[in-house]
Protein backbone atom coordinates (compact mmCIF):
# COMPACT_ATOMS: atom_id res chain seq x y z
CA UNK A 1 0.00 0.00 0.00
CA UNK A 2 0.89 3.50 -0.82
CA UNK A 3 1.28 6.56 1.59
CA UNK A 4 -1.11 4.39 3.71
CA UNK A 5 -3.59 3.65 1.53
CA UNK A 6 -6.31 1.56 3.28
CA UNK A 7 -7.83 -1.45 1.77
CA UNK A 8 -11.94 -1.96 2.37
CA UNK A 9 -11.60 -4.70 4.63
CA UNK A 10 -9.03 -2.53 6.68
CA UNK A 11 -11.68 0.50 6.89
CA UNK A 12 -13.96 -1.88 8.14
CA UNK A 13 -12.36 -3.68 10.03
CA UNK A 14 -11.90 0.35 11.56
CA UNK A 15 -15.46 0.77 11.43
CA UNK A 16 -15.88 -2.09 14.25
CA UNK A 17 -13.41 -1.58 16.50
CA UNK A 18 -13.85 2.21 17.12
CA UNK A 19 -16.14 3.16 19.72
CA UNK A 20 -16.98 6.67 19.26
CA UNK A 21 -15.96 8.93 16.50
CA UNK A 22 -15.81 12.90 16.68
CA UNK A 23 -17.02 13.54 13.43
CA UNK A 24 -18.81 11.39 11.32
CA UNK A 25 -19.96 12.82 7.57
CA UNK A 26 -22.78 11.50 5.73
CA UNK A 27 -22.22 12.05 2.00
CA UNK A 28 -19.27 11.33 -0.05
CA UNK A 29 -19.30 14.00 -2.89
CA UNK A 30 -17.54 17.42 -3.02
CA UNK A 31 -19.02 18.95 0.22
CA UNK A 32 -18.96 16.02 2.64
CA UNK A 33 -15.51 15.02 1.27
CA UNK A 34 -14.23 18.91 2.06
CA UNK A 35 -15.84 18.79 5.35
CA UNK A 36 -14.06 15.30 6.27
CA UNK A 37 -10.53 16.49 5.24
CA UNK A 38 -11.23 19.75 7.30
CA UNK A 39 -12.43 17.42 10.47
CA UNK A 40 -9.35 15.13 9.94
CA UNK A 41 -6.71 17.92 9.24
CA UNK A 42 -7.74 19.59 12.45
CA UNK A 43 -7.42 16.17 14.37
CA UNK A 44 -10.38 15.16 14.85
CA UNK A 45 -11.21 11.00 14.64
CA UNK A 46 -13.20 11.24 11.43
CA UNK A 47 -15.38 9.10 9.57
CA UNK A 48 -17.50 9.37 5.90
CA UNK A 49 -19.97 7.29 5.32
CA UNK A 50 -21.32 6.96 0.96
CA UNK A 51 -24.28 5.02 -0.09
CA UNK A 52 -23.39 4.73 -3.57
CA UNK A 53 -19.65 5.65 -4.76
CA UNK A 54 -17.65 8.91 -4.05
CA UNK A 55 -18.74 11.34 -6.02
CA UNK A 56 -21.28 9.35 -7.94
CA UNK A 57 -24.07 12.38 -7.97
CA UNK A 58 -23.40 15.89 -8.80
CA UNK A 59 -19.77 16.37 -8.05
CA UNK A 60 -19.30 14.12 -11.00
CA UNK A 61 -21.24 15.81 -13.06
CA UNK A 62 -20.34 19.85 -13.51
CA UNK A 63 -18.96 22.15 -16.31
CA UNK A 64 -15.63 21.11 -15.13
CA UNK A 65 -14.45 24.95 -13.78
CA UNK A 66 -13.06 26.13 -10.75
CA UNK A 67 -14.31 29.56 -11.06
CA UNK A 68 -16.48 32.99 -9.48
CA UNK A 69 -19.01 33.06 -11.23
CA UNK A 70 -19.78 35.77 -14.24
CA UNK A 71 -23.16 35.06 -14.25
CA UNK A 72 -23.45 35.60 -10.03
CA UNK A 73 -21.61 39.14 -10.74
CA UNK A 74 -24.20 40.18 -13.48
CA UNK A 75 -26.66 39.42 -9.90
CA UNK A 76 -25.27 41.57 -8.07
CA UNK A 77 -23.90 38.74 -5.66
CA UNK A 78 -20.30 40.08 -4.62
CA UNK A 79 -19.66 38.21 -2.09
CA UNK A 80 -20.09 34.79 -3.65
CA UNK A 81 -18.15 35.76 -6.73
CA UNK A 82 -15.35 37.09 -4.00
CA UNK A 83 -15.32 34.22 -1.80
CA UNK A 84 -15.35 32.23 -5.06
CA UNK A 85 -12.55 33.53 -6.62
CA UNK A 86 -10.71 33.27 -3.27
CA UNK A 87 -11.00 29.63 -3.07
CA UNK A 88 -10.60 29.19 -6.85
CA UNK A 89 -6.33 30.86 -6.58
CA UNK A 90 -6.53 28.32 -3.01
CA UNK A 91 -7.12 25.13 -5.00
CA UNK A 92 -4.80 26.30 -7.94
CA UNK A 93 -2.09 26.51 -5.70
CA UNK A 94 -2.81 23.72 -3.29
CA UNK A 95 -3.80 20.93 -6.29
CA UNK A 96 -2.21 22.49 -9.33
CA UNK A 97 -2.12 18.84 -10.89
CA UNK A 98 -5.89 19.14 -11.16
CA UNK A 99 -6.75 22.52 -11.67
CA UNK A 100 -5.41 24.57 -14.36
CA UNK A 101 -5.33 27.86 -16.12
CA UNK A 102 -8.07 28.24 -18.99
CA UNK A 103 -8.58 31.51 -21.15
CA UNK A 104 -12.16 32.31 -22.17
CA UNK A 105 -13.66 34.24 -24.93
CA UNK A 106 -16.45 36.03 -24.80
CA UNK A 107 -17.39 37.04 -28.23
CA UNK A 108 -19.12 40.28 -28.94
CA UNK A 109 -21.54 41.03 -32.38
CA UNK A 110 -22.89 44.67 -30.95
CA UNK A 111 -20.82 47.26 -30.91
CA UNK A 112 -21.20 47.97 -27.44
CA UNK A 113 -20.46 44.45 -25.69
CA UNK A 114 -17.06 44.89 -25.85
CA UNK A 115 -16.40 47.31 -23.57
CA UNK A 116 -19.59 46.19 -21.49
CA UNK A 117 -18.20 43.13 -20.85
CA UNK A 118 -14.52 43.98 -20.00
CA UNK A 119 -15.95 46.58 -17.30
CA UNK A 120 -17.32 43.24 -15.68
CA UNK A 121 -14.22 41.27 -15.86
CA UNK A 122 -12.59 44.31 -14.39
CA UNK A 123 -14.16 44.12 -11.46
CA UNK A 124 -14.02 40.29 -11.63
CA UNK A 125 -10.21 40.61 -11.24
CA UNK A 126 -10.22 43.42 -8.51
CA UNK A 127 -12.62 40.59 -6.44
CA UNK A 128 -9.96 38.30 -7.10
CA UNK A 129 -7.35 40.33 -5.36
CA UNK A 130 -3.72 38.55 -4.96
CA UNK A 131 -5.38 35.30 -6.37
CA UNK A 132 -5.66 36.22 -9.91
CA UNK A 133 -4.69 33.93 -12.07
CA UNK A 134 -4.67 36.36 -14.94
CA UNK A 135 -6.02 40.21 -16.77
CA UNK A 136 -8.43 40.23 -19.22
CA UNK A 137 -7.88 41.55 -22.63
CA UNK A 138 -9.85 43.02 -25.34
CA UNK A 139 -9.85 41.03 -28.72
CA UNK A 140 -10.55 42.07 -32.63
CA UNK A 141 -12.15 40.05 -34.47
CA UNK A 142 -8.68 38.27 -36.30
CA UNK A 143 -7.70 37.96 -32.41
CA UNK A 144 -10.94 36.28 -31.30
CA UNK A 145 -10.56 33.89 -34.54
CA UNK A 146 -6.93 33.06 -33.27
CA UNK A 147 -8.47 31.57 -30.67
CA UNK A 148 -11.41 29.87 -31.75
CA UNK A 149 -11.07 29.33 -35.11
CA UNK A 150 -14.65 27.73 -35.78
CA UNK A 151 -16.40 31.18 -33.82
CA UNK A 152 -19.07 32.58 -36.45
CA UNK A 153 -17.85 35.03 -38.31
CA UNK A 154 -20.81 36.86 -39.59
CA UNK A 155 -20.74 40.22 -37.37
CA UNK A 156 -17.72 39.24 -35.10
CA UNK A 157 -16.58 42.47 -33.70
CA UNK A 158 -14.14 40.66 -31.16
CA UNK A 159 -14.60 39.92 -28.14
CA UNK A 160 -12.87 39.56 -23.97
CA UNK A 161 -10.82 37.64 -23.26
CA UNK A 162 -10.89 36.50 -19.28
CA UNK A 163 -8.40 33.95 -17.52
CA UNK A 164 -10.53 31.20 -15.28
CA UNK A 165 -10.22 27.90 -13.50
CA UNK A 166 -10.77 24.67 -15.17
CA UNK A 167 -10.72 21.02 -13.21
CA UNK A 168 -11.94 17.17 -13.58
CA UNK A 169 -14.31 17.12 -10.72
CA UNK A 170 -14.52 13.28 -10.14
CA UNK A 171 -10.48 13.29 -9.89
CA UNK A 172 -10.54 16.04 -7.54
CA UNK A 173 -13.22 13.91 -5.72
CA UNK A 174 -11.01 10.77 -5.47
CA UNK A 175 -7.94 12.86 -4.28
CA UNK A 176 -9.97 14.09 -1.32
CA UNK A 177 -10.53 10.78 -0.62
CA UNK A 178 -6.83 9.87 -0.81
CA UNK A 179 -5.98 12.97 1.25
CA UNK A 180 -8.78 12.16 3.82
CA UNK A 181 -7.63 8.33 4.19
CA UNK A 182 -3.48 9.51 4.25
CA UNK A 183 -4.19 11.94 6.77
CA UNK A 184 -6.06 8.82 9.18
CA UNK A 185 -9.46 9.37 8.09
CA UNK A 186 -11.64 6.39 7.52
CA UNK A 187 -13.90 6.52 4.19
CA UNK A 188 -16.17 3.93 3.11
CA UNK A 189 -18.54 3.90 -0.70
CA UNK A 190 -21.55 1.18 -1.05
CA UNK A 191 -22.26 1.67 3.05
CA UNK A 192 -25.71 3.71 3.17
CA UNK A 193 -26.57 5.32 5.98
CA UNK A 194 -30.37 3.68 7.63
CA UNK A 195 -31.08 5.79 10.19
CA UNK A 196 -29.74 8.24 12.84
CA UNK A 197 -29.19 6.65 16.64
CA UNK A 198 -30.27 9.29 19.41
CA UNK A 199 -29.67 9.70 23.35
CA UNK A 200 -31.40 11.59 25.11
CA UNK A 201 -33.27 13.03 21.61
CA UNK A 202 -30.36 14.22 20.50
CA UNK A 203 -28.86 12.71 17.92
CA UNK A 204 -25.82 10.75 18.72
CA UNK A 205 -24.87 8.53 15.65
CA UNK A 206 -26.04 6.38 12.50
CA UNK A 207 -27.20 2.66 11.59
CA UNK A 208 -25.65 1.79 8.23
CA UNK A 209 -25.32 -0.86 6.32
CA UNK A 210 -22.71 -2.62 3.93
CA UNK A 211 -24.20 -2.63 0.60
CA UNK A 212 -22.07 -4.98 -0.38
CA UNK A 213 -22.58 -7.87 2.30
CA UNK A 214 -25.39 -6.93 4.18
CA UNK A 215 -23.45 -6.24 7.30
CA UNK A 216 -25.27 -3.83 10.02
CA UNK A 217 -23.53 -1.32 11.78
CA UNK A 218 -24.15 0.64 14.79
CA UNK A 219 -21.63 4.08 14.15
CA UNK A 220 -21.52 7.12 17.52
CA UNK A 221 -20.54 10.07 16.99
CA UNK A 222 -20.21 13.36 18.84
CA UNK A 223 -20.98 15.27 15.47
CA UNK A 224 -23.24 14.10 12.68
CA UNK A 225 -22.89 15.72 9.70
CA UNK A 226 -25.07 15.65 6.54
CA UNK A 227 -23.66 16.60 3.63
CA UNK A 228 -25.84 14.39 0.67
CA UNK A 229 -26.42 17.06 -1.63
CA UNK A 230 -29.58 17.04 -3.42
CA UNK A 231 -30.46 14.42 -0.93
CA UNK A 232 -29.90 16.52 2.23
CA UNK A 233 -33.32 16.48 2.93
CA UNK A 234 -34.33 12.90 3.06
CA UNK A 235 -31.43 12.42 6.04
CA UNK A 236 -33.21 15.63 7.84
CA UNK A 237 -36.40 13.68 7.44
CA UNK A 238 -34.55 10.55 9.47
CA UNK A 239 -34.44 13.24 11.98
CA UNK A 240 -37.88 15.23 11.87
CA UNK A 241 -40.24 13.25 9.50
CA UNK A 242 -42.21 16.71 9.08
CA UNK A 243 -39.48 18.54 8.37
CA UNK A 244 -39.83 21.47 5.64
CA UNK A 245 -37.36 21.30 2.36
CA UNK A 246 -34.48 23.19 2.68
CA UNK A 247 -33.69 22.24 -1.57
CA UNK A 248 -35.33 23.25 -4.69
CA UNK A 249 -33.26 21.06 -6.74
CA UNK A 250 -32.24 21.87 -10.74
CA UNK A 251 -31.14 19.68 -13.79
CA UNK A 252 -28.52 20.86 -15.88
CA UNK A 253 -27.08 19.03 -18.78
CA UNK A 254 -24.10 18.53 -20.84
CA UNK A 255 -23.28 17.41 -24.37
CA UNK A 256 -19.54 16.20 -25.23
CA UNK A 257 -18.65 16.21 -29.06
CA UNK A 258 -15.28 16.02 -30.90
CA UNK A 259 -12.42 19.03 -30.30
CA UNK A 260 -12.65 19.65 -34.26
CA UNK A 261 -15.63 21.81 -33.22
CA UNK A 262 -13.57 24.13 -31.49
CA UNK A 263 -9.70 23.36 -31.83
CA UNK A 264 -8.42 26.38 -30.26
CA UNK A 265 -7.10 26.60 -26.98
CA UNK A 266 -9.58 28.71 -25.43
CA UNK A 267 -12.85 28.30 -23.91
CA UNK A 268 -15.93 29.97 -25.51
CA UNK A 269 -18.72 31.66 -22.90
CA UNK A 270 -21.89 32.50 -24.43
CA UNK A 271 -22.74 35.23 -22.09
CA UNK A 272 -26.47 34.68 -22.40
CA UNK A 273 -28.82 32.21 -23.83
CA UNK A 274 -32.58 32.88 -24.10
CA UNK A 275 -33.61 31.12 -20.18
CA UNK A 276 -31.11 34.05 -18.70
CA UNK A 277 -28.34 31.91 -18.24
CA UNK A 278 -24.27 31.75 -19.11
CA UNK A 279 -23.65 28.62 -21.95
CA UNK A 280 -19.82 27.51 -22.51
CA UNK A 281 -18.12 25.25 -24.54
CA UNK A 282 -15.29 24.04 -22.80
CA UNK A 283 -12.42 22.36 -23.92
CA UNK A 284 -11.80 19.20 -21.42
CA UNK A 285 -9.52 15.78 -21.80
CA UNK A 286 -9.17 16.23 -25.83
CA UNK A 287 -13.63 16.09 -26.35
CA UNK A 288 -15.36 19.48 -26.20
CA UNK A 289 -18.11 19.62 -23.28
CA UNK A 290 -21.22 22.19 -24.13
CA UNK A 291 -23.85 23.27 -21.45
CA UNK A 292 -25.47 23.57 -19.31
CA UNK A 293 -29.09 24.14 -18.63
CA UNK A 294 -31.43 24.90 -16.01
CA UNK A 295 -34.47 22.69 -15.44
CA UNK A 296 -36.12 22.23 -12.34
CA UNK A 297 -36.17 18.84 -10.54
CA UNK A 298 -39.48 17.29 -8.06
CA UNK A 299 -37.46 14.34 -6.96
CA UNK A 300 -33.69 14.00 -7.17
CA UNK A 301 -31.90 11.11 -8.17
CA UNK A 302 -28.13 9.55 -8.62
CA UNK A 303 -28.65 8.87 -12.31
CA UNK A 304 -30.75 12.07 -13.94
CA UNK A 305 -31.35 11.94 -17.31
CA UNK A 306 -31.31 14.77 -20.07
CA UNK A 307 -34.43 15.49 -21.33
CA UNK A 308 -34.71 16.24 -25.31
CA UNK A 309 -35.55 20.21 -24.95
CA UNK A 310 -32.37 20.57 -22.71
CA UNK A 311 -30.61 18.59 -25.78
CA UNK A 312 -31.98 20.93 -27.90
CA UNK A 313 -31.67 23.72 -25.98
CA UNK A 314 -27.80 23.22 -26.32
CA UNK A 315 -27.59 22.31 -29.36
CA UNK A 316 -29.50 25.24 -30.87
CA UNK A 317 -27.20 28.10 -28.49
CA UNK A 318 -24.48 26.68 -29.30
CA UNK A 319 -25.27 26.51 -33.75
CA UNK A 320 -25.63 30.37 -33.18
CA UNK A 321 -21.72 30.94 -32.33
CA UNK A 322 -20.28 27.99 -34.09
CA UNK A 323 -19.87 28.21 -37.51
CA UNK A 324 -20.37 24.79 -38.17
CA UNK A 325 -22.11 23.56 -35.53
CA UNK A 326 -22.34 20.06 -33.62
CA UNK A 327 -25.81 17.71 -34.16
CA UNK A 328 -27.04 14.89 -32.25
CA UNK A 329 -25.31 12.65 -34.44
CA UNK A 330 -22.36 14.12 -32.96
CA UNK A 331 -22.98 14.19 -29.44
CA UNK A 332 -20.41 10.94 -27.91
CA UNK A 333 -21.88 11.42 -24.31
CA UNK A 334 -24.39 13.09 -22.46
CA UNK A 335 -24.56 13.51 -18.70
CA UNK A 336 -26.65 15.37 -16.12
CA UNK A 337 -26.58 16.29 -12.80
CA UNK A 338 -28.50 17.79 -10.13
CA UNK A 339 -27.72 21.26 -8.39
CA UNK A 340 -28.91 21.71 -4.31
CA UNK A 341 -30.57 24.72 -4.76
CA UNK A 342 -31.42 26.32 -1.66
CA UNK A 343 -34.88 26.36 -1.63
CA UNK A 344 -36.28 30.47 -1.76
CA UNK A 345 -39.03 31.91 0.59
CA UNK A 346 -41.27 33.03 -1.55
CA UNK A 347 -40.48 33.30 -5.98
CA UNK A 348 -41.60 32.28 -9.32
CA UNK A 349 -40.79 28.57 -9.49
CA UNK A 350 -37.33 29.61 -11.75
CA UNK A 351 -34.46 27.60 -10.25
CA UNK A 352 -31.84 30.17 -12.12
CA UNK A 353 -32.02 33.09 -10.00
CA UNK A 354 -31.76 30.76 -6.83
CA UNK A 355 -28.63 31.06 -4.58
CA UNK A 356 -25.55 29.18 -5.32
CA UNK A 357 -24.35 30.30 -1.29
CA UNK A 358 -24.18 27.33 0.96
CA UNK A 359 -26.48 27.16 4.25
CA UNK A 360 -25.49 25.36 7.45
CA UNK A 361 -28.60 24.11 10.10
CA UNK A 362 -28.65 22.58 13.18
CA UNK A 363 -31.53 20.93 13.93
CA UNK A 364 -33.73 20.49 17.53
CA UNK A 365 -31.69 17.25 18.30
CA UNK A 366 -27.98 18.23 16.58
CA UNK A 367 -28.14 17.03 13.16
CA UNK A 368 -26.07 19.41 11.18
CA UNK A 369 -26.97 19.78 7.42
CA UNK A 370 -24.85 21.49 5.14
CA UNK A 371 -26.10 21.79 1.15
CA UNK A 372 -26.02 24.69 -1.62
CA UNK A 373 -22.86 25.88 -2.27
CA UNK A 374 -20.69 24.68 -5.27
CA UNK A 375 -17.61 22.87 -6.67
CA UNK A 376 -15.31 26.09 -6.61
CA UNK A 377 -16.46 26.38 -2.37
CA UNK A 378 -16.14 23.29 -1.43
CA UNK A 379 -12.82 23.51 1.39
CA UNK A 380 -15.03 27.18 2.50
CA UNK A 381 -17.97 25.14 2.68
CA UNK A 382 -16.30 22.04 5.09
CA UNK A 383 -14.06 24.70 7.22
CA UNK A 384 -17.63 26.86 7.82
CA UNK A 385 -19.40 23.07 8.99
CA UNK A 386 -16.60 22.08 11.15
CA UNK A 387 -16.75 25.50 12.81
CA UNK A 388 -20.60 25.41 13.37
CA UNK A 389 -19.99 21.87 14.75
CA UNK A 390 -17.85 23.55 17.17
CA UNK A 391 -19.77 26.62 18.03
CA UNK A 392 -22.47 24.16 18.53
CA UNK A 393 -20.53 22.27 21.71
CA UNK A 394 -20.34 18.98 19.31
CA UNK A 395 -16.77 19.51 19.34
CA UNK A 396 -13.72 20.61 20.93
CA UNK A 397 -12.29 23.80 19.87
CA UNK A 398 -9.45 23.56 17.15
CA UNK A 399 -7.89 25.95 14.43
CA UNK A 400 -8.64 25.22 10.86
CA UNK A 401 -5.86 24.60 9.16
CA UNK A 402 -7.08 23.53 5.19
CA UNK A 403 -6.00 26.99 3.64
CA UNK A 404 -2.96 26.50 2.94
CA UNK A 405 -2.47 22.56 2.51
CA UNK A 406 -1.44 20.92 -0.21
CA UNK A 407 -4.19 18.19 -1.48
CA UNK A 408 -2.92 14.49 -1.96
CA UNK A 409 -0.53 14.36 -5.34
CA UNK A 410 -0.07 18.11 -5.21
CA UNK A 411 3.13 18.70 -7.68
CA UNK A 412 5.25 21.49 -6.90
CA UNK A 413 4.30 23.41 -10.86
CA UNK A 414 1.28 23.08 -12.51
CA UNK A 415 0.50 19.59 -14.17
CA UNK A 416 -1.34 18.09 -16.77
CA UNK A 417 -1.16 14.48 -15.16
CA UNK A 418 -4.42 14.06 -12.60
CA UNK A 419 -2.39 11.13 -10.71
CA UNK A 420 0.04 14.08 -9.77
CA UNK A 421 3.63 12.40 -7.41
CA UNK A 422 1.33 9.23 -8.06
CA UNK A 423 2.10 8.94 -11.51
CA UNK A 424 5.22 7.04 -11.44
CA UNK A 425 4.01 4.50 -9.04
CA UNK A 426 1.38 4.02 -11.19
CA UNK A 427 3.71 3.82 -13.55
CA UNK A 428 5.29 0.87 -12.23
CA UNK A 429 1.71 -1.55 -12.18
CA UNK A 430 1.41 -4.46 -14.87
CA UNK A 431 0.32 -3.21 -18.35
CA UNK A 432 1.00 0.41 -17.85
CA UNK A 433 1.44 1.11 -21.84
CA UNK A 434 -1.78 -1.14 -22.25
CA UNK A 435 -4.38 1.13 -23.20
CA UNK A 436 -8.00 -0.59 -23.13
CA UNK A 437 -9.44 1.13 -26.25
CA UNK A 438 -7.73 3.54 -29.21
CA UNK A 439 -9.96 6.26 -28.51
CA UNK A 440 -9.60 6.20 -24.68
CA UNK A 441 -6.41 6.62 -22.82
CA UNK A 442 -7.28 4.43 -19.85
CA UNK A 443 -4.92 1.91 -18.85
CA UNK A 444 -4.87 -1.60 -17.20
CA UNK A 445 -2.39 -0.29 -14.75
CA UNK A 446 -5.27 2.58 -13.96
CA UNK A 447 -7.63 -0.06 -13.68
CA UNK A 448 -5.41 -1.68 -10.92
CA UNK A 449 -4.39 1.13 -9.42
CA UNK A 450 -8.02 2.22 -8.88
CA UNK A 451 -9.11 -1.07 -7.49
CA UNK A 452 -5.97 -1.15 -5.41
CA UNK A 453 -5.45 2.84 -4.11
CA UNK A 454 -9.08 4.26 -4.88
CA UNK A 455 -11.60 2.19 -3.42
CA UNK A 456 -12.76 1.22 -6.70
CA UNK A 457 -15.59 -1.62 -6.61
CA UNK A 458 -17.24 -2.09 -10.18
CA UNK A 459 -17.12 -1.42 -13.89
CA UNK A 460 -18.26 1.72 -13.35
CA UNK A 461 -16.70 3.31 -10.72
CA UNK A 462 -13.63 3.17 -12.95
CA UNK A 463 -14.72 4.43 -16.10
CA UNK A 464 -16.95 7.05 -14.82
CA UNK A 465 -15.30 8.69 -12.11
CA UNK A 466 -11.47 6.94 -11.75
CA UNK A 467 -11.15 7.14 -15.43
CA UNK A 468 -13.86 9.57 -17.14
CA UNK A 469 -14.77 7.17 -20.31
CA UNK A 470 -18.08 7.22 -19.74
CA UNK A 471 -18.45 10.95 -19.79
CA UNK A 472 -16.05 10.92 -22.76
CA UNK A 473 -17.41 8.72 -24.83
CA UNK A 474 -20.16 6.50 -24.06
CA UNK A 475 -19.98 4.04 -26.80
CA UNK A 476 -15.75 3.56 -26.39
CA UNK A 477 -16.10 2.65 -22.83
CA UNK A 478 -19.04 0.18 -23.93
CA UNK A 479 -16.59 -1.69 -25.62
CA UNK A 480 -13.41 -1.47 -22.71
CA UNK A 481 -16.45 -2.61 -20.01
CA UNK A 482 -15.55 -6.10 -20.66
CA UNK A 483 -11.73 -5.76 -20.24
CA UNK A 484 -11.87 -3.71 -17.13
CA UNK A 485 -14.63 -6.23 -15.49
CA UNK A 486 -11.62 -8.83 -15.93
CA UNK A 487 -8.99 -6.75 -14.57
CA UNK A 488 -11.61 -6.00 -11.40
CA UNK A 489 -11.96 -9.98 -10.98
CA UNK A 490 -8.41 -10.16 -10.64
CA UNK A 491 -7.90 -7.20 -8.26
CA UNK A 492 -10.97 -7.88 -6.00
CA UNK A 493 -11.09 -11.80 -6.20
CA UNK A 494 -14.34 -11.84 -8.21
CA UNK A 495 -15.87 -14.91 -10.35
CA UNK A 496 -16.91 -15.42 -13.85
CA UNK A 497 -20.47 -14.42 -12.89
CA UNK A 498 -19.51 -11.59 -11.38
CA UNK A 499 -17.93 -10.35 -14.59
CA UNK A 500 -20.79 -10.82 -16.62
CA UNK A 501 -23.13 -9.15 -14.07
CA UNK A 502 -20.78 -6.39 -14.24
CA UNK A 503 -20.74 -6.02 -17.72
CA UNK A 504 -24.74 -6.11 -18.15
CA UNK A 505 -24.94 -3.17 -15.55
CA UNK A 506 -22.45 -0.85 -17.39
CA UNK A 507 -23.96 -1.57 -20.57
CA UNK A 508 -27.49 -0.87 -19.38
CA UNK A 509 -26.21 2.70 -17.54
CA UNK A 510 -24.33 3.76 -20.53
CA UNK A 511 -27.74 3.34 -22.40
CA UNK A 512 -28.38 6.45 -20.72
CA UNK A 513 -25.43 8.77 -22.02
CA UNK A 514 -26.03 7.89 -25.69
CA UNK A 515 -28.36 9.79 -28.01
CA UNK A 516 -30.64 7.57 -29.83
Amino acid sequence: MLHGMSTRASLLAALRERGRWDVLVIGGGATGLGTAVDAVARGFRTLLLEGADFAKGTSSRSTKLIHGGVRYLAQGNLGLVRESLHERGLLQRNAPHLVHRLGFVIPAYRWWEKAYYRTGLLAYEQLAGGLSLGPSHLLNDLEALRLLPTLRRDGLRGGVLYIDGQFDDARLAITLLRTLLTRGGTALNYLPVTGLLKENDRVSGVTARDAETGEEFHVEASAVINATGVFADSIRRMDEPDAPAMLSPSQGIHLVVDRRFQPGDAALLIPKTEDGRVLFAVPWHGKLVLGTTDTPVANPTLEPRALEEEIDFVLRTAARYLAEPPTRADVLSVFAGQRPLVRAETGNGSTAALSRDHVIRLSRSGLLTITGGKWTTYRRMGEDAIDQAIAAGLLLKRAACTEHMPLHGATETESENVFGTDVEFLRALPGAGRLLHPALTITEAQVRWAARQELARTVEDVLARRHRALFLDARASLVAAPAVATLLAEELGRDEAWQQAQIGAYAELAQGYLLR
